[in-house]
């Protein structure tokens, strides 16, 4: 399926077999057949790369290409990223279960695999996590989950020393959370939903991959299709002007929702998030969300007046509108940092109670050896 981010509407896509390889597709024309738990990655200017399959996004032919080398095991909630003309596969879980914290390379020009050989205590076994690269050298592994513990950690693997680190982060507390969506734009990653199989993680985050510093960015309420497992995220330039698209997700119930976000200048704290005429139907809305309608036909040059030409009192009552919004969302946000500081400051009373315990313990042994010292 195909959606059109200027008509707002979507189209199907009809793929035709690549006729070199049409036998290799499971011995028929069948179109890629029905997969979960994998991973996908775009390799300009064509092609996208779905494990060793391939989708050229100019005539629509998909293939099998042959790959050979040290190939992993097969895997499902592993993550793939780019560098360069490498994809470099991390973690997941294999057929039975087990789960995996090893790195692997696919050199898309070779078609060959290779195991990387790491140093240093390494990210800890994980499926369902995301994963960026750094100024073509760091790669970064950000949450996920083994079969009982969800992961808020920052994981970061130097790809020139092979070494893993855990660098000290600074900003805001982020919550552990499993099956999120993750963009990257320069120095920026986005982070959006994901959750821990019980609720959904409604905050939209952002790091500084440079200065390593985490940022709430919006937050919306638990149930929203933005606070979800098994969301999908990309970037679309329009106009000279980045955006963050979200879809899909499952919370209980599946989504067929789009959000986009076009993030605010640097002096401002937190973007917008415009919802797609699907979500316009959804229950509970993005607190900073406008529901756009297809006769409203989006403007991506002037998001900020997206909808009709009003009067001036029009315009002064979509501007308070717009401040009131702009408030709820602010205060959610530090509802959030609250919460985080309430739950540290929890976390900090039950080790000084604990820190309190030991010290009256070792006391009265103090007190039993100068007594028996005495005697």
């Amino acid at each position: 399926m195909v959606f059109d981010l200027r008509s707002l509407t979507w189209s199907s896509l009809k793929l035709n077999p690549n006729a070199d390889k049409a036998d290799n597709i499971s011995g028929s024309l069948e179109v890629l057949p029905a997969i979960a738990g994998h991973n996908m990655t775009t390799l300009l200017p064509c092609y996208a790369f779905l494990a060793v399959r391939f989708i050229d996004l100019e005539s629509y032919i998909y293939g099998v290409f042959e790959a050979s080398g040290n190939i992993p095991v097969a895997r499902v909630g592993h993550s793939a990223t780019l560098l360069g003309s490498r994809l470099i596969i991390f973690g997941g879980e294999d057929t039975s279960r087990r789960l995996l914290n090893d790195v692997h390379v696919l050199d898309l020009e070779s078609m060959t695999w290779d195991a990387l050989n790491t140093v240093q205590t390494p990210a800890v076994p994980r499926f369902d996590h995301t994963a960026a690269v750094h100024v073509e050298r760091y790669l970064l592994i950000f949450g996920g989950c083994s079969h009982s513990v969800f992961f808020s950690d920052l994981r970061v693997l130097d790809l020139q020393t092979m070494e893993w680190s855990q660098p000290q982060i600074q900003g805001d507390l982020v919550t552990p959370r499993a099956g999120h969506a993750g963009i990257t734009f320069d120095d920026n990653w986005y982070i959006v939903g994901g959750g821990d199989n019980r609720s959904g993680c409604p905050e939209t985050l952002l790091l500084n991959m440079t200065k390593l510093v985490w940022s709430v960015l919006s937050v919306v309420k638990q149930r929203d299709p933005l606070a979800t497992e098994g969301l999908s995220a990309c970037s679309a330039s329009i106009d000279g002007e980045k955006y963050l698209i979200s879809f899909g997700g499952y919370n209980g119930k599946y989504s067929n929702k789009i959000f986009v976000m076009r993030p605010k200048p640097r002096d401002s704290s937190h973007p917008k998030i415009y919802q797609s005429p699907a979500a316009a139907a959804a229950a509970a809305s993005v607190s900073a969300t406008y529901a756009l309608t297809k006769s409203e036909k989006l403007d991506f040059t002037k998001l900020e007046s997206a909808s009709p030409k009003t009067s001036g009192n029009g315009h002064l009552v979509q501007n308070i509108t717009m401040e009131i919004e702009a408030i709820r969302e602010e205060k959610l946000v530090l509802e959030v940092s609250l919460a985080g500081v309430r739950a540290e400051n929890s976390r900090l009373t039950g080790e000084i109670h604990e820190v309190n315990g030991t010290h009256a313990e070792l006391s009265k042994e103090l007190q039993s050896v100068q007594g028996k010292l005495v005697a």
